[in-house]
């Protein structure tokens, strides 16, 4: 694959420190597009070269004439020859790239990472025309904020005037082209609480987020058009510039959660929660899709009223749920213990739009119960089964499981069921940790995000319990996301007989991320792929075979 490149551009730096004037190289073959550092990283790894001409010249000469002969016989050639060409020249030149060896060579530091170089040309693009007046003011804390996230770069920070011919002031918003320019004090750019917080969930967005490509949008010019534009005069506001922001993503999965939706979310996983026990989703990837029932808690008040998986919640108090966010309808079906929300409720087998008066409880959220059954055999001994119900995946789960294979086992058990039908998953690792239990060996789950595998979870013969007895699950239409994770490890391993109904198809994962002010973020991270490589997100994926469950009790 050819890759078009600029010609290579050198930027120079004048009156660095001391009585020496530091001339440093610049970056020659960088191609034009700066996705395509995201698109072909091992190619461009190859490619990429980074060219350093260090040279000292003394204060006393005349420094004048000495930079327009920099200007008149390295840089205008330069940006002359790409104006003709139609190339926009990107270019970065910062005194902290520059690192000095120990015979007083320069040498730029780092700049062979893609990353970094990809970075570079986000944040610091000028258009350069074909004379050297024309500029343009760019900011460019971005870059300066990647470059002290890099643990071996050491920067050190001189505030003091410096005369540049061609460069980049990264203390400030200074990028230049043309005449000298004389800075007597480079221009700082003070960020205030609220801007570190939007900066905080950027960061964290930039560093864990599935896709990236964000979309296909730029995701560091986004951050600086918002630092200048969207207001952040309180945590409101902040807030707010926050969400808009992640509504570029356009996932419904990826979402902003404020300090009290945080802890909400956070004691969901842990086990009891007050509300109606319903565990709901989106029913396409769209910001105004659907908000569906995947599965009411058993026993809670939304199962006793007859709500299923499937069906649509149209609104909460009266309020449309069209547009609302996943955590703010979360938010809206909790509250205090003997309150009473009222649900406008589209059902998913007539069609028809009820409303629903139920009292709040105190959810507990025991993820297993279990019961040894027997079943009679004509002319046999009754078969012992160890029926195994996992309602959720959260903290306790695997200690549960455990605990109920080995005392099912001590009774006696010869087989076993597992019931996930209403399971709407939960902790990606307890998910991991259960089909061990009933793994010997093989894959459990691919774990990929853009550039492909990211990594492998396998059964490595830690941890088993019950890995030769007769296994069946039992899925719905409510099986989601961890739960299908255990199913497919099971299924594809040729350990399990899947038996229900074609599962939700939720096949990618949130991690939850906390800000310093207490508010937090879910952030899809990856997706996953069956031991099979099946990709199930949006796919209802079939068992071994169909179960009519109105035939079986929970």
């Amino acid at each position: 694959m050819a890759l078009k490149c600029a010609p290579m551009v050198t930027f120079w730096e004048g009156k660095a420190e001391g009585n020496t004037c530091i001339a440093s190289g610049g970056v020659m073959k960088i191609p034009l597009n700066p996705q395509a550092y995201v698109r072909w990283p091992v190619h461009l790894q190859l490619k990429t070269r980074v060219a350093t001409k260090p040279c000292q010249t003394s204060v006393e000469e005349d420094w004048k004439v000495k930079q327009r002969q920099i200007l008149k016989n390295q840089v205008q050639p330069a940006i002359l020859q790409g104006a003709k060409k139609s190339w926009a020249i990107h270019v970065f030149f910062h005194q902290s790239c520059i690192r000095k060896t120990i015979k007083g060579d320069l040498l730029l530091v780092n700049v062979l990472q893609v990353k970094l170089l990809y970075k570079f040309l986000l944040c610091c693009k000028a258009k350069l025309q074909s004379h050297m007046q024309e500029h343009e003011f760019l900011k460019t804390s971005a870059a300066y904020d990647w470059l002290r996230s890099i643990p071996s770069l050491k920067l050190h920070w001189k505030r003091k005037t410096v005369t540049f011919i061609f460069g980049l002031v990264m203390a400030g918003v200074l990028l230049m082209v043309g005449a000298p320019v004389t800075a007597p004090n480079p221009v700082t750019w003070a960020l205030t609480e609220e801007n570190l917080i939007f900066l905080e969930a950027w960061r964290t967005i930039d560093r864990a987020y599935i896709d990236k490509t964000f979309n296909g949008k730029s995701w560091f010019r986004y951050r600086e058009e918002a630092l200048r534009r969207e207001p952040m005069n309180n945590r409101e506001q902040t807030y707010a510039a926050i969400r808009k922001m992640l509504l570029t993503l356009e996932d419904p999965f990826t979402r902003f959660l404020e300090p009290e939706k945080f802890k909400t979310l956070r004691t969901g996983t842990r086990g009891a929660v007050t509300g109606v026990g319903l565990e709901v989703g989106f029913d396409s990837s769209g910001v105004d899709a659907n908000l569906v029932v995947i599965a009411p808690v058993i026993g809670g008040p939304a199962e006793r009223a007859g709500i299923v998986p499937g069906d649509i919640i149209s609104k909460i108090d009266g309020v449309s749920t069209t547009g609302m966010g996943l955590y703010d309808a979360a938010q809206r079906l909790q509250g205090p213990e003997s309150s009473e929300v009222k649900l406008t409720v589209q059902k998913k087998q007539s069609g028809s739009s009820n409303t629903f008066s139920l009292v709040r409880e105190r959810i507990k959220i025991n993820p297993v119960s279990w019961r040894l059954c027997e079943v009679e055999q004509e002319g046999k001994e009754a078969k012992q089964i160890g029926y195994i119900r996992l309602a959720t995946f959260n903290e306790n789960a695997s200690r549960s499981i455990k605990e109920a294979i080995q005392k099912l086992k001590e009774s006696g058990a010869t087989a076993f069921i597992l019931d996930m039908r209403n399971n709407s998953g939960g902790l990606f690792p307890a998910g991991v940790e259960i089909a061990r239990m009933w793994l010997e060996k093989g894959v459990i789950v691919y774990i990929t995000d853009s550039m492909g595998v990211r990594d492998i979870y396998e059964a490595d013969g830690t941890g088993t319990l019950a890995t030769e007895e007769p296994l069946a699950v039992l899925v719905n239409k409510g099986t989601a996301s961890a739960s299908e994770i255990l199913a497919g490890a099971l299924k594809d391993n040729k350990r399990a007989t899947i038996l229900g109904e074609p599962t939700f198809g939720k096949g990618k994962i949130q991690s939850v991320f906390e800000l310093s002010d207490g508010s937090g973020m879910a952030v899809t991270i990856a997706r996953y792929e069956t031991p099979a490589h099946v990709d199930i997100d949006k796919v209802n994926r079939k068992p071994d075979a169909i179960v009519n469950f109105r035939l079986l009790k929970m």
